[in-house]
């Protein structure tokens, strides 16, 4: 089942299983439970080391007529990423330039990235060319001191996949899959 919507604020695990509350007085009683939430994960297990959250902004433009560049490009030791989707180009990235400003779990978007990422767009990627964006959004990654996520039991019941380094599209179906293995 799917319930959207629902926060997580706090769950209470015994040798019985874990019980899971929500916002909206959302209770959920399971066997165990697995906590995915990257970025986010030091909220509801706070003694969970090495794991802090990211965000990254991202851009996306309108379509743009004859576009040659197809693949999955890196940029700046992996702090700029940006692909083709159709004709259009996803572009996000440059925390770098104010990482402490951007180890935050607050949706949003600032003027000096999203600046320099549009720039970066106009200049490096598309340089010479007519383009315009269509949107921009931002998300929440877990990283830390190591690229390897965290997959484990943190305790009976209790298991963890997170800190996936701003990964989580590309090896996010895998993880799962091995925390499922880890948790049978």
């Amino acid at each position: 089942k799917i319930f959207n919507g629902i926060e997580v604020l706090d769950f209470e695990n015994t040798e019985n299983g874990v019980t899971v509350f929500g916002n909206y007085g959302f209770e959920m009683k399971a066997a165990k439970m697995a906590v995915c939430t990257n970025g986010f994960a030091k909220k509801l297990l706070p003694k969970l080391e090495d794991v802090a959250p990211a965000r990254n902004q991202v851009l996306i433009t309108k379509p743009i007529d004859n576009l040659h560049l197809k693949g999955t490009f890196h940029y700046d030791r992996g702090y700029v990423y940006f692909r083709n989707v159709g004709n259009r180009i996803l572009l996000g990235g440059f925390r770098n330039i104010a990482k402490t400003e951007e180890m935050t779990t607050q949706f949003g978007m600032t003027k000096n990235i999203q600046d320099t990422l549009e720039n970066f767009l106009r200049t490096v990627i598309l340089p010479n060319q007519k383009v315009e964006l269509e949107q921009w959004w931002s998300g929440i990654m877990g990283v830390g001191e190591t690229k390897a996520p965290i997959l484990e039991m943190v305790e009976p019941n209790i298991f963890v996949a997170v800190r996936l380094g701003g990964m989580g599209i590309a090896i996010g179906s895998l993880v799962g899959e091995e925390l499922a293995g880890l948790m049978n």
